[in-house]
């Protein structure tokens, strides 16, 4: 993603709308959903370090 430079004496300004009840519903469950997903990931990946699996591996030659 690119920085967007503001010609000289150009001044750019954003509007936001506020958001409606339903978009704040979807927001917040989608919110809920990943911080799930993530809660999940972060107990295995845990769970993995934890019983010595590691992804390196010790070649003897």
């Amino acid at each position: 993603m690119g920085l967007i430079r503001e010609p000289k004496n150009v001044d750019f300004t954003v509007e936001s709308k506020p958001w409606t009840e339903v978009e704040l519903r979807d927001f917040r469950k989608l919110m809920a959903e990943l911080k799930a997903k993530n809660a999940k990931r972060k107990v295995s990946q845990k769970s993995g370090a934890s019983n010595g699996l590691t992804s390196k591996k010790k070649v003897v030659l």
